[in-house]
């Protein structure tokens, strides 16, 4: 099969103008989302292109009737459209009616993609056909909505594609918010997460319902069971490959883990109270269970001989940035700064890739992310659960992602690679049990992410229970077929395969790609037709696992 020629259309003049006003123009997280996947496409930034494309992808355009007449050209000689929302200068010549539906809602999309869980949304466009002549058709449902999911138009010998859900904009809301966190989120009715406690966190703009998103597990424990955000990321992959089979062509993608990777597991801790003791029996379990973890450091640390085991154990010395003024912390880029300079004197580790932030606090929308970037972070930990009530997929998400910036930053993406974590200190007096490491684990390898658990060693000193479930969650993980990595060998991978870009299938079929970095250790995935003895299922897809071109191409 030929590889489609994808293209995707955010006129930047119109976002410029969005941004002057304060708007935000989340439509360009879909190059994060294809990214993500390495999928092959080219940016637009001009309407003269659309007949080099047999997708496209239409993020943002001008109201303007020669855009739409340039766009329904596009479609009307067999182009595909897709839209994620928008396209509302197009509806009244196509003969539709918009609603504007601004509460948040689920998606049932199990008759036409392979998602069988109803996917949560934030806010939804539906379009009516009030017309009589216009093939279309309506799939999937916005449940207890009169709408469908998706439109699908006929147009000349092509098609438009359209999304009631702007997904984009929908998978940045749930893993970062709707605003900026200036106030204290609302709490769990049944008293389980009470982050109403005047303490500014990241669980503070979480954009999940307390009761209808959240199930319990045999012995009662409360969780977040769906990540919504990963599977909105699966609907937009699936069906553009989809779209691009019905034109008999494919798009390969590379898969999110290397050759002799099942699935990415990672353990850190953060060191508060910072008793050498703690920090010892932590070192001989996990060498015992031969895991490395990710240690985040908080002031005044540990003696330095225990760094030195760290070291020595493989390990990875992370920084625990202290901004809670119960214990002494404070929310600037001064303090931020100070605390790393005296990580990095006291560990003697100068290289410090990654952060987790001191019970989760988060203020603002940004501007953590750039003290980050400023100061070399490419790693946080910090979106995670601070109680025992809203543990799980919080935010829709357990993939490594770059966050995006608010509209005074033209939403840009941060520099900063985003790795969320579950839970904590599993049977924890105060916590949740060890029943949820099934549960989490099997989320996890539903969407290939990363199942990050956090254990603080005085629980793993002090609490004999805690100390077990640390144990048994390796096991059982390990059973699985997981491998556990430092935060710091995530980031390196994905950073890695981020330079790694497909460009070509050749006539024998090999993928060619550009960049050399992990080739030997890149699965590269080639969506196919039919299910057979060769192929494997991802993301809903059957596929080959492909062959590399002998000819990669260096980097320039």
């Amino acid at each position: 099969m030929k590889m489609a020629r994808l293209g995707v259309l955010l006129d930047r003049e119109e976002a410029e103008k969005q941004w002057g006003r304060g708007n935000n123009v989340f439509e360009c997280y879909v190059y994060e989302i294809l990214d993500h996947f390495r999928l092959p496409y080219q940016k637009i930034d001009s309407l003269e292109q659309l007949n080099s494309f047999d997708l496209l992808i239409v993020a943002q355009c001008p109201d303007t009737e020669a855009t739409q007449a340039k766009i329904l050209n596009y479609v009307e000689s067999g182009g595909i459209v897709i839209a994620y929302g928008g396209l509302n200068n197009l509806k009244d010549k196509l003969g539709f009616k918009s609603q504007h539906i601004s509460t948040a809602g689920y998606a049932e999309l199990s008759t036409f993609l392979n998602q069988q869980t109803p996917l949560r949304y934030l806010q939804a466009e539906p379009w009516t056909y009030e017309g009589t002549e216009l093939s279309h058709s309506q799939l999937g449902t916005l449940l207890n909505e009169d709408a469908y999911a998706l439109q699908r138009i006929q147009h000349g010998k092509g098609s438009i594609e359209r999304w009631a859900v702007p997904i984009p904009q929908t998978i940045v809301a749930m893993q970062q918010g709707t605003a900026p966190v200036t106030l204290d989120g609302i709490p769990a009715p049944d008293g389980s997460a009470n982050i109403d406690e005047d303490i500014l966190k990241a669980d503070d703009g979480f954009e999940l319902d307390w009761d209808l998103d959240r199930i319990f597990t045999q012995t009662g424990m409360p969780y977040f069971p769906h990540p919504y955000a990963d599977l909105w990321r699966e609907v937009i992959l699936e069906h553009l490959v989809k779209c691009a089979m019905d034109k008999q062509l494919t798009i390969p993608l590379i898969d999110y883990w290397p050759t002799d990777v099942k699935h990415m597991a990672m353990i850190s801790h953060d060191s508060d109270l910072n008793v050498d003791e703690s920090a010892q029996i932590t070192l001989d379990t996990l060498k015992s269970e031969n895991v490395q973890s990710t240690w985040c450091m908080i002031a005044p640390g540990y003696n330095a001989s225990i760094y030195e085991q760290i070291k020595k154990d493989g390990h990875e010395i992370a920084l625990h940035y202290n901004a809670l003024e119960q214990d002494d912390g404070i929310w600037s880029q001064e303090a931020f700064e100070a605390q790393l300079t005296w990580l990095q004197q006291s560990t003697k580790v100068e290289n410090i890739i990654s952060n987790k932030n001191h019970y989760t606090r988060f203020e603002g929308w940004g501007e953590f992310f750039v003290w980050c970037e400023k100061y070399g972070i490419e790693a946080d930990q910090s979106r995670g659960p601070s109680k025992r009530g809203n543990i799980g997929f919080l935010f829709g998400t357990c993939q490594p992602y770059f966050p995006m910036a608010w509209a005074d930053e033209k939403n840009r993406l941060y520099d900063v690679l985003e790795i969320g974590f579950l839970t904590q200190d599993l049977n924890h007096h105060t916590l949740a049990d060890a029943t949820v490491i099934e549960p989490f684990l099997e989320g996890v390898k539903r969407v290939n992410g990363v199942a990050h658990f956090l254990f603080h060693q005085i629980h793993i000193y002090q609490q004999q229970p805690v100390r077990e479930a640390i144990v048994q969650l390796i096991h059982t993980a390990k059973q699985q077929g997981f491998s556990f990595w430092t935060s710091k060998q995530i980031n390196n991978w994905v950073r890695g395969r981020r330079k790694v870009e497909i460009i070509g299938i050749s006539d024998l079929g090999e993928i060619e790609l550009k960049g050399n970095i992990y080739e030997d250790k890149l699965v590269v995935l080639l969506p196919v037709s039919a299910e057979t003895s060769q192929t494997v299922k991802r993301f809903g897809l059957n596929c080959k696992i492909a062959s590399i071109a002998n000819h990669i191409l260096k980097e320039a």
